[in-house]
């Protein structure tokens, strides 16, 4: 789905994007309700990125990547962490592409996401470069999501890649 948000374009630098587990759901400008085989999942375009939130028998899970002021956690390469009986881990990258790269690979991007079934894209006012995508799937027990956020006044592209998937017991 690819919506146009209303809204200023808030998030301005790849560097001003922070990461958060477990917060609130925060006001949302469009929003996808998903069944992924007993998972719920929500994915969220904030005015400053994105929010997924993850309900399961086994629990929730609230994932943050936004603008957010006084946020003490900048953006990670990597976290793994356990979240009661789920493995949790989530990747981060940041390109730099020219501006003729850039803008091939927005388009690619959005037409991907606009046209899958468990896919969330919003543009922003000002660019036709300027947006945040979404796409999620169960694969193997496993609820997975990508995003993309564009900043295309820097030339700059972050994506991520999170996992949630039931806790394997050590071997003995």
């Amino acid at each position: 789905m690819l919506t146009t948000l209303t809204t200023a374009y808030t998030d301005t630098r790849a560097s001003d994007l922070a990461w958060a587990l477990g917060r609130e759901p925060l006001p949302a400008l469009a929003v996808l309700d998903l069944q992924l085989a007993g998972a719920q999942v929500q994915l969220r375009l904030l005015g400053a990125s994105h929010q997924v939130l993850l309900e399961e028998e086994r629990g929730t899970c609230s994932e943050t990547v936004a603008c957010m002021p006084g946020s003490s956690t900048p953006l990670p390469l990597g976290v793994a962490k356990r979240l009661g009986e789920w493995e949790y881990e989530f990747a981060a990258h940041v390109e730099t592409l020219s501006r003729g790269s850039f803008a091939g690979r927005a388009q690619e991007l959005l037409a991907l996401v606009s046209d899958h079934p468990h896919g969330l894209a919003g543009t922003f006012p000002g660019s036709p470069h300027a947006f945040t995508a979404m796409l999620a799937q169960r694969r193997h027990g496993e609820v997975c999501w990508r995003t993309w956020h564009s900043y295309p006044q820097e030339g700059r592209l972050v994506a991520t890649r999170t996992r949630v998937g039931v806790r394997i017991p050590a071997a003995v």
